[in-house]
């Protein structure tokens, strides 16, 4: 069987010759292999032929693998084999954004999961500079009742990256926002079910006055049950410094925080992951930096909101206060 005979066939039939005419392993070895997974996806769409090539799980396992180096991890490996379609079910859950959608709202979270694991990479101008695995139990009190956070380095811990120290001015801190990206897979061992909680790039990038640390912020705005009640659940990457003029990273952390400010506890932060992992809105682009800004202005407003309630309370207790006042004096001098 010459495969120069098969194709030259394909190519004498013009414009009208299927995809059938080529040899099966010429597209499976020779071009599926080449394409991204978003590209992969859209060729699964183009024919009942391309579909079952594409449903190959090695495609699938190479397109998840060379996006997030961390799920090589044999605990994640082991997990993603049991996904519905496998690597394909993964990438699907993944690579698509979550965005906070109404139809959130209405969904009902199971039973709570033992378990959650992060999966997360972190790159600069493309290549990998950090990866980690972090498995949290989510059953006893102590997760449940303290408040959420996920620390992938220990506290003295940090890691050396490829990264220069960057100058003092805002352009330099504008390169690490460009050219730094985060993604952080959740995965629900109970459910098959994964989402990405990061935005990919930093919503904020600021350098502390004091210690000099700079903190890159990567945020997913996420909806609670109640309508118009959102929390962020944020992100975190500090970098600091050396000697040597290299960077080290020194924090990369996960956090989630209500529209009040304050820190939820694990419990409460749960049921949103949960409920954002089963049914949450993906998209395959969403703007991180415009969702967050759009999140402050809605904590903004309700913060003014309060201050105005707070200001009227405070002025109809003082009026009452007057009143009493004045009524019991007058009561004693002109009885």
């Amino acid at each position: 069987m010459s495969f120069s005979v098969v194709t030259t066939s394909a190519v004498d039939q013009g414009d009208g010759a299927s995809i059938s005419a080529i040899h099966p392993d010429i597209i499976t070895a020779h071009i599926l292999t080449r394409l991204d997974g978003q590209t992969l996806a859209a060729a699964a769409c183009a024919s009942s032929e391309l579909r079952a090539f594409s449903a190959e799980e090695k495609l699938w396992r190479d397109v998840s693998t060379s996006t997030w180096p961390s799920i090589t991890d044999p605990r994640v490996e082991d997990l993603i084999s049991t996904f519905p379609a496998g690597h394909r079910s993964f990438f699907s859950d993944s690579f698509p954004l979550l965005d906070h959608s109404p139809s959130q709202y209405n969904l009902r979270c199971s039973s709570p999961t033992a378990e959650l694991i992060s999966a997360v990479d972190i790159f600069y101008k493309d290549q990998l500079i950090f990866s980690k695995v972090e498995e949290s139990e989510t059953e006893s009190g102590w997760f449940l009742f303290s408040p959420f956070r996920v620390e992938l380095l220990d506290r003295k811990e940090t890691v050396p990256i490829p990264i220069r120290h960057v100058g003092e001015d805002q352009k330099s801190l504008k390169h690490l926002e460009d050219n730094l990206s985060l993604s952080w897979i959740v995965i629900d061992p109970a459910r098959k079910r994964a989402a990405n909680l990061s935005s990919r790039r930093a919503v904020t990038v600021q350098r502390h006055w004091l210690t000099g640390e700079i903190q890159l912020r990567f945020a997913t705005i996420l909806a609670r049950e109640k309508k118009g009640e959102y929390v962020q659940c944020g992100m975190v990457v500090t970098c600091k410094g050396s000697e040597g003029g290299e960077l080290h990273v020194r924090e990369v952390s996960m956090q989630v925080e209500g529209m009040e400010g304050n820190h939820l506890n694990g419990r409460e932060s749960l049921v949103i992951l949960q409920r954002a992992i089963e049914g949450g809105m993906r998209r395959k682009e969403v703007n991180g930096k415009a969702r967050f800004d759009e999140y402050l202005e809605m904590k903004r407003e309700r913060r003014e909101r309060k201050e105005r309630r707070e200001n009227a309370l405070d002025m109809i207790c003082i009026t009452a206060g007057v009143t009493i006042f004045l009524a019991f004096w007058s009561f004693v001098l002109f009885r």
